[in-house]
């Protein structure tokens, strides 16, 4: 049986609060924009510039979507880590998901920006993210510490794939989009490959394939809503 840890209001009002920042409010990144001309300049570069003004409108708009694909991805991831954490029994594998969901918080940040200068719009569907992943995350904390790292590795490993398909799907002269993309691939597979050196365990097929699935269903609507 499935037993939940002690849990105190400060963290039940901190992951309410997390919650709603990471849905309603702009994130803020701690690292400078991949995108940036200039190390801590948010300003883009006058080749990025030239490259945006290249950009079709139907190639700026496939972008946007794609971009936010990877916004309502690090809504989902924060949502993961959160539920995670809370009911995770060893503190360093909860500093190992807290760690990971700080610089997601940078993801967020980088990919709110870049559907801004792409003129897209966020996912309207994001509270229902975060719930569903909430959930999910909580559930693979509660199979034990082994189990939850495993199912971090795996989303991870999967978010790398899948961003690395959007390298290949983003128009070629995206500068800034790409540079976001493959900063965000290289820390993707750092989680991972802490997850696992921290005793993650390799999740059965049968749950990678479900996963696989379940992350179909939300890029495809994503794309659109």
């Amino acid at each position: 049986m499935l037993t939940l840890p002690p849990l105190s209001l400060d963290k039940a009002i901190h992951v309410l609060d997390m919650g709603l920042r990471t849905v309603f409010s702009p994130a803020i990144a701690s690292r400078p924009y991949p995108a940036a001309g200039t190390l801590g300049d948010a300003k883009l570069s006058d080749d990025t510039q030239h490259s945006e003004a290249t950009l079709t409108d139907s190639e700026r708009k496939h972008a946007a979507a794609l971009m936010r694909i990877n916004h309502v991805g690090e809504v989902c991831a924060q949502a993961l880590y959160s539920g995670q954490a809370l009911v995770s029994r060893d503190p360093a594998n909860v500093e190992a998901l807290k760690q990971a969901s700080r610089e997601e918080v940078d993801h967020l940040a980088w990919c709110e920006q870049r559907i801004h200068e792409l003129g897209g719009r966020k996912s309207l569907l994001n509270p229902l993210w975060f719930g569903a992943s909430f959930g999910l995350g909580v559930t693979a904390g509660l199979l034990g510490d082994k189990w939850n790292l495993g199912f971090l590795a795996e989303t991870e490993h999967q978010v790398a794939a899948h961003l690395h398909s959007h390298l290949q799907e983003l128009p070629a002269q995206d500068h800034a989009s790409r540079a976001i993309v493959s900063q965000m691939k290289i820390d993707e597979e750092h989680h991972a490959e802490t997850a696992e050196h921290l005793g993650g365990a390799a999740l059965p097929a049968p749950v990678k394939l479900a996963m696989r699935l379940a992350s179909k269903v939300m890029t495809r609507t994503a794309y659109r809503l």
